[in-house]
């Protein structure tokens, strides 16, 4: 591919209006991010519909775990994008090439680690979790079969960041559309006709997972632009890692450490029984769509903030963080309140149980329509990691929102133990955390003028 056809992708992110191309960046951003959600829908819906609801539960019980495990590694891809955006931004090709390389090399890495970790850890983890025993044994051979392919969803993850960090957001949309349409052809196959159960769209994920990260990875193979990839030059170099790991460290653990919140909050789900399992998993499944819509502007944060803070448009910084945040209020209140609105049509898509959708109206009540708040929350993390800074966000989001929720349910809901005083503890927090990020953004940027 020639230099002028890859920057056909590139966006001109410190030049120029920024509405437009912030939304130029942000929809096949955000539609890429639908398509990875239809990896885990297609899943829930075939089994849903087609296994029952012991299945259903199965594969639901294993998502807050499974976070747990993966966004760690997929945190140090956000110290990729920084990185790249800002090297892109301030010209240093030879510094980027070997961020891209480093990059690369480490996502496999991280997929190994993860195929030990998902094997071993699965059954006992699930057990501490108080998973019931008629859905236990499908959660472990779900969750051990997924992480099998690992490797693929770490690849194609920080390809797509190195490409997202210089504004290309369109190839991976590409990608995921195809390999979407391909796990679902196969959920339906194997759970239809060789009735594979939860084994068969967990299969049917990362074969569609294996097809996207090997397109990624093609593309910035035959790319003969500045974030060309080598396969001979593939190496983790001491000093990119080490940068990396300043700025997607603290984004991996906080990840890491929100999902150990949810997974106490799938644990404490799990004690009012399958069927309410079954309607979590469902509505959360359609919030995943709402947080996807709003999680993309973040993204678009880090992406144009970082690489706006390498090209020193300090006034741009401020101009990208009022454009995201009054974008992620818009969409998180209509997509938000649409899910709860329509929430007997969304759900009846994945039961066909009364009970299940009576469950997953619930809590589409309380957190779907407050969801803008933890759009506008994450728009400011975006920002801060953008210039730079990973460790302060991180802390704050840990206090805020991680430790806030582990402190409500041992004492707010160990006192009324109902699902709606549970799920009130996301709106609360995302709320104080916020307001705490808001004051650290202001003293961030008043320090950057000063400078």
């Amino acid at each position: 591919m020639s230099v002028k056809a890859s920057k056909k992708y590139e966006i001109d992110m410190v030049n120029g209006p920024l509405f437009g191309k912030i939304m130029l960046f942000y929809f096949p951003l955000m539609l890429s991010g639908v398509l990875q959600l239809l990896f885990n829908a297609a899943d829930i819906v075939v089994v849903g519909r087609f296994a029952g609801p012991e299945s259903l539960a199965a594969v639901g019980s294993t998502s807050s775990l499974t976070n747990l495990l993966v966004n760690f590694f997929i945190g140090l891809s956000v110290g990729t994008n920084v990185l790249i955006a800002r090297f892109y931004g301030s010209g240093q090709k030879g510094e980027l090439s070997d961020m891209v390389h480093t990059s690369v090399a480490t996502a496999f890495v991280s997929g190994m680690i993860l195929i030990g970790a998902g094997f071993v850890l699965s059954k006992p983890a699930l057990t501490l979790m108080d998973t019931p025993a008629d859905v236990i044994d499908k959660s472990v051979l779900y969750m051990r079969i997924y992480f099998a392919g690992m490797p693929f969803l770490m690849l194609y993850n920080f390809g797509s960041a190195i490409l997202r960090a210089v504004g290309d957001t369109r190839r991976p949309l590409y990608y995921l559309l195809l390999s979407g349409v391909i796990n679902v052809i196969l959920n339906l196959f194997f759970v239809i006709v060789f009735h594979m159960d939860v084994a068969g769209v967990a299969l049917a994920t990362i074969i569609s997972q294996g097809i996207s990260a090997i397109l990624v990875i093609l593309c910035l193979i035959r790319s003969d632009a500045v974030y060309k990839l080598d396969p001979k030059l593939l190496k983790i170099k001491k000093d990119k890692l080490l940068k990396m790991m300043q700025i997607g460290l603290p984004a991996g653990l906080q990840n890491s450490l929100f999902s150990l919140s949810n997974v106490l909050i799938q644990s404490s789900v799990n004690s009012f029984g399958s069927v309410a399992m079954a309607g979590n998993t469902a509505a959360s499944n359609i919030e995943g769509f709402v947080y996807m819509a709003m999680n993309s502007y973040y993204q678009t944060a880090i992406s144009f903030t970082g690489q706006n803070y390498g090209a020193r448009n300090y006034k741009r910084v401020l101009r990208i963080a009022f454009i995201c945040e009054g974008m992620v209020i818009l969409t998180g209140l209509i997509l938000g309140n649409g899910a709860y609105l329509l929430a007997d049509k969304l759900l009846s898509i994945y039961t066909k149980e009364p009970e299940v959708v009576a469950y997953g109206t619930l809590r589409l009540s309380i957190i779907a329509v407050m969801y803008c708040l933890c759009g506008m929350m994450d728009v400011m993390v975006g920002m801060m990691r953008g210039m730079g800074h990973s460790v302060v966000p991180m802390l704050v989001s840990l206090t805020g929102a991680c430790l806030f929720r582990i402190i409500w349910i041992y004492t707010i809901f160990k006192s009324v133990h109902t699902l709606q005083c549970l799920y009130y503890s996301y709106p609360i927090s995302w709320t104080l955390t916020f307001i705490a990020h808001v004051v650290c953004f202001a003293v961030i940027y008043r320090g950057l003028k000063k400078n």
